[in-house]
């Protein structure tokens, strides 16, 4: 289900080696030729450019691409380089502490709107790039409820099929009642057991037959039940169950409200679902928002970093 509308290309990626080495060429880089080649390549084919880059000029494409550019453009570029599964990976090791700085709301995000075969790939990536699991860096970096949900959810295999148990489903949605605002206090324990055992399908059932047998709404009783980092990788596995378009489009509206705009939020998630679900996210977004993603970007950007984030939204319809 790729998303970002790659148009038939006519070049080769040996043509597209040549014109991105041309682009590097004298002084400064013609950074404009930059993206209108790299936008419009899917995995594939920029898996075979950045081979055909290394052959032809004996260095990579990455680290040229690294010297070459700069700011957000530099980190979307790099980002979007990158094989979804070694994106996610990367992005997953920046927030545990791979650059200094813990983000591990960027962490929870990724790893928990993902399915159990992403997480799978990038799982066994994680391991082969950094040379340490990433259950030890969720262990290092994260705690208490929060550590146990990420740990349950990387760990635990989950069904990827669309059939559900109405029996399951209702002993879910009542465990869930006795374990949040049925007592006094909150039972972690069978939050992240469902949350991290269930399919996505199954939760959003679960959802549904909470509020037809309770009259109020799972996602409420997180809320209510739960805070920080716990609360919000609950509430990202939920509403990625329930709805992922409509989640994400939620997730940029936030990076680009108010003063100043959240950058790294806004290029991780561009880049890391042009492949996956834009189309979805730019429709939920015009449906909610009453304006375009791609007009959102355009007046919280600016330079060869719009440009670049314009691309890989497509059209603006």
């Amino acid at each position: 289900m790729a998303s970002v509308i790659i148009p038939p290309v006519l070049s080769s990626p040996r043509d597209d080696a040549i014109q991105l080495h041309r682009a590097f060429k004298g002084f400064g880089c013609d950074t404009t030729t930059v993206i209108n080649i790299l936008a419009h390549r899917d995995a594939t084919q920029r898996a075979y450019l950045k081979q055909e880059y290394k052959t032809m000029y004996h260095e990579e494409l990455s680290k040229r691409l690294s010297s070459e550019l700069s700011g957000n453009t530099k980190k979307s570029v790099l980002l979007w380089m990158h094989d979804p599964a070694t994106r996610d990976a990367t992005i997953i090791k920046q927030a545990l502490g791979g650059e200094a700085v813990v983000d591990l709301k960027a962490a929870t995000e990724v790893i928990c709107s993902r399915t159990p075969s992403q997480i799978l790939q990038f799982k066994n990536i994680y391991f082969a790039t950094f040379g340490v699991y990433l259950e030890h860096d969720i262990g290092f970096q994260a705690s208490g409820d929060h550590k146990n949900l990420l740990l349950a959810y990387v760990g635990t295999p989950r069904y990827e099929g669309l059939e559900v148990d109405r029996a399951t489903v209702e002993y879910d949605a009542k465990a869930l009642f006795k374990a949040g605002e049925k007592r006094l206090g909150t039972d972690e324990k069978t939050f992240v057991q469902i949350f991290s055992g269930r399919s996505s399908a199954h939760l959003a059932a679960v959802s549904a037959a909470y509020h037809s047998m309770y009259g109020s709404s799972l996602e409420k009783a997180v809320k209510k039940e739960t805070s920080g980092y716990f609360e919000h990788a609950l509430l990202t596995i939920l509403r990625c169950a329930e709805h992922p378009g409509m989640y994400f489009a939620k997730v940029l509206h936030k990076a680009m409200k108010g003063l100043g705009t959240d950058d790294s939020t806004l290029l991780r998630v561009i880049v890391s679902r042009a492949e996956i679900d834009l189309q979805f996210i730019k429709a939920e977004y015009r449906k909610k928002y009453g304006k375009t993603l791609s007009d959102a970007v355009y007046s919280e950007t600016s330079g060869n970093y719009r440009a670049f984030l314009l691309a890989l939204l497509g059209p603006n319809h």
